[in-house]
């Protein structure tokens, strides 16, 4: 009955579009005061503890040193990196703008992020050259997916500190997946493009050009390297190279490419701080409703009647795939790899996938829930870029999300995918 009152309230105030905190918290609150199993303060302590966690502190630096290359002109230098490769050919532009958004993805770790820098330089550019805004908006909100899927990934980082396995490894874990999820976000773009006769830029492939912005972008180009490569050679931490991040920023913006003025701080860190105090509210609460799950062992009560229905691997595998879809569709992903992971590891595990395997699985599922309604964070952010109407954005995305789901399917059912880099 305690799983029931935690649940069904949670369900509840979620109808009722309670902040997803706020809701999380008070579902707590009330299974705390039905089960009369600990004190109330539990739920306090517990919020306050959850967050103050060495490797979480990676999550308001990564946001803040994604606002700060936003701003910079890191992504703009990017962009022009990926058109000198690919502008030319059909669909061009649309594949550069996967590209920098994979570019941009392993220095943000954000989806939202990604979306917003790339998106407000790239969805007026592909209007103008005669792409469909429809299209140009899903492409830009689909890409943005990637940054949660590329290291340094947010959710991964919660992952990690959920499930307790390795953050670092799960960074080399997500570069193939990433990738791959590029790649057929790319061959539809592509296949679009040919099919509504969208040209290239017309300027043929110049080495000049391409040195000439290359040496340009040098500055950003360097954030992956320093980022990555920092944590995989043991010099720093993830959180360690999230500061980094910040500094090196600061100094690629203002004192390199100079297009970051001291007077836009405030609105950097103002913006940052936001999101960050959203997202440990979050984290902060659903830490706090998984611990009350795990006190009245609830996951494992899950786990064993999910692993009653079926003897067949294949059919829970596809369950568990299929209910992350749908979490993704209704709840932030923070608060669902916190809440959820508990509950179907266990069954991964004993289905035998290899928990850095399976944090994959969780991932891509939830950065679908990025571009899918009702709560798809990155269409909200590029509907505001583009004017666009949330529902007329859902259709034009279908295709993507078919695309990324394919994908998906290669990834679950071919472990190497995301093992070969570690070795495994």
């Amino acid at each position: 009955m305690t799983a029931v009152v935690l649940f069904g309230s949670f369900g509840m105030f979620l109808l009722m579009s309670v902040p997803i905190a706020v809701a999380l918290g008070l579902a707590g609150l009330l299974a705390l005061i039905y089960s009369g199993s600990m004190p109330l303060d539990f739920l306090a302590q517990n919020i306050t503890t959850s967050v103050d966690s060495f490797p979480i502190m990676a999550v308001p630096f990564f946001l803040l040193a994604g606002e700060i290359m936003g701003k910079g002109g890191l992504s703009k230098r990017l962009f022009y990196v990926a058109d000198t490769f690919v502008g030319n050919r059909t669909g061009g532009i649309a594949i550069a703008t996967i590209i920098t958004c994979l570019l941009f993805s392993a220095i943000s770790g954000s989806g939202p992020a990604t979306v917003a820098a790339v998106g407000g330089i790239m969805i007026p550019a592909m209007v103008q050259l005669g792409y469909d805004k429809r299209f140009a908006t899903g492409l830009v909100a689909a890409a943005g997916a990637l940054g949660v899927i590329l290291p340094p990934s947010i959710p991964m980082i919660v992952y990690g500190v959920t499930s307790g396995v390795s953050v670092g490894d799960l960074f080399i874990a997500g570069v193939v997946p990433g990738v791959l999820v590029a790649i057929a976000l790319g061959a539809y773009a592509y296949t679009y493009s040919k099919r509504k006769g969208y040209v290239g830029t017309g300027q043929s492939f110049s080495f000049r050009r391409t040195g000439k912005a290359l040496w340009d972008a040098k500055w950003a180009l360097l954030v992956p390297f320093i980022i990555l490569g920092g944590i995989y050679s043991g010099h720093f931490t993830p959180t360690e190279a999230a500061a980094v991040a910040v500094i090196y920023g600061l100094i690629a913006g203002i004192g390199l490419y100079r297009e970051l003025k001291w007077n836009d701080l405030y609105g950097v860190l103002r913006d940052s701080a936001l999101s960050t105090a959203t997202i440990l509210l979050i984290i902060g609460a659903a830490t706090a409703f998984g611990r009350i799950m795990i006190i009245e062992q609830i996951p494992g009560q899950i786990a064993s009647a999910m692993l009653s229905i079926s003897e067949n691997p294949i059919v829970l595998i596809l369950l568990i795939n299929v209910m992350l879809l749908l979490i993704g569709c209704i709840m932030d992903t923070t608060a669902a790899i916190i809440i959820f992971t508990p509950l179907m590891l266990p069954v991964g595990m004993e289905l035998g996938f290899d928990p850095i395997h399976f944090g994959m699985i969780v991932v891509l599922n939830l950065a679908i829930g990025f571009i899918t309604p009702p709560l798809g964070v990155n269409l909200f952010v590029a509907s505001g870029i583009s004017g666009l109407s949330i529902l007329s954005l859902s259709r034009a995305i279908v295709p993507f999300v078919i695309a990324m789901i394919i994908t998906l399917g290669f990834v679950v059912f071919m472990p190497p995918l995301s093992l070969m880099l570690l070795g495994r």
